[in-house]
């Protein structure tokens, strides 16, 4: 962005991790949060105080996106603060808007009841982030403020899953995410980046290796059946060397390097990947420029 744009950059960041577009940055103009039919018959049948729980989560609705229009309005209201050569003469913009998140939106069955059901399981998510897309332009004052939405990419596109059994749920969560561009009032000025393109499949597949490991090791202190320590002979020290033995044989010693250099956190964070992150803000900023040409 700045090599691309005439005057300093401010990038504002606010984030909260493992939080939902449901519930914690829910849009004001979504209203509080409202549990499905599934869910409070589930509360029923647990004897659970209903009346309590939406008391709770009315609460809940919205409080991270308050605080991040709070903490925007902060930093522009004193931003010399943050950036000692600002000329309050020559002012400001609110140029753009990056929205990453979804992992706990994609996972909450709760909310989303009929996941697996295209066009339907995650409509509700498409709607907020109309709603939240609007109502974050309106608290900021920035009505034609470019706005794009990092859409979730957590195992890479989606026919190259190793893995079939998120297939389906993944490809219907994405495309609830994207839906706004499809609306007319945001043609031109909201984008979605497909961050999946971006996806270290070298280092999953390295990551693959440390799970079989890993399961290697449940199954022979619980003496699964058709592991080695079925019978349960094996001492602690016996299961450690038989562990090291069979990751040495999976594990090369370049996988090693390349996870070292690689990655530094879980599959839902991209594998902390810095290359992944690197080149999804490059496509964040890209989608940004080609929305202000226009």
């Amino acid at each position: 962005m700045a090599k691309a744009t005439d005057g300093p950059v401010l990038v504002i960041k606010t984030a909260w991790g493992g939080k939902s577009l449901n519930t914690d940055f829910r849009p004001p103009s979504a209203g509080p949060y409202e549990f499905n039919e599934t869910q409070l018959e589930n509360f029923k049948k647990q004897g659970k105080d209903i009346e309590q729980l939406k008391a709770d989560r009315a609460a809940k609705s919205g409080h991270y996106y308050r605080l991040m229009v709070n903490h925007v309005k902060h930093v522009l209201g004193d931003i010399k603060r943050v950036v000692p050569d600002y000329d309050a003469k020559q002012g400001h913009e609110i140029a753009g808007f990056v929205w990453f998140q979804g992992w706990n939106d994609m996972v909450d069955s709760g909310t989303y009841p009929k996941r697996g059901e295209p066009g339907v399981g995650y409509k509700k998510y498409g709607e907020w982030m109309a709603d939240f897309i609007r109502d974050v332009r309106k608290d900021l004052d920035a009505p034609k403020m470019p706005f794009v939405i990092g859409v979730m990419g957590v195992g890479g596109p989606i026919e190259q899953y190793s893995n079939p059994r998120y297939k389906v749920t993944h490809a219907n969560f994405r495309a609830a995410m994207a839906s706004p561009t499809k609306l007319p009032e945001f043609q031109g000025n909201v984008a979605a980046v497909r961050t999946g393109l971006y996806w270290d499949k070298p280092l999953e597949a390295i990551s693959e290796k440390f799970g079989k490991v890993g399961n290697m090791g449940r199954q022979l202190r619980n003496k699964a059946k058709g592991y080695p320590n079925e019978d349960g002979k094996m001492t602690p020290q016996q299961q450690r060397e038989y562990l090291a033995e069979y990751r040495a044989k999976i594990i090369t010693p370049e996988d090693e390097r390349n996870w070292r250099r690689g990655a530094s956190n879980a599959g839902y964070h991209y594998l902390g990947c810095a290359k992944t992150m690197a080149l999804i803000g490059q496509a964040f900023a890209e989608a940004m420029l080609e929305m202000e040409a226009k």
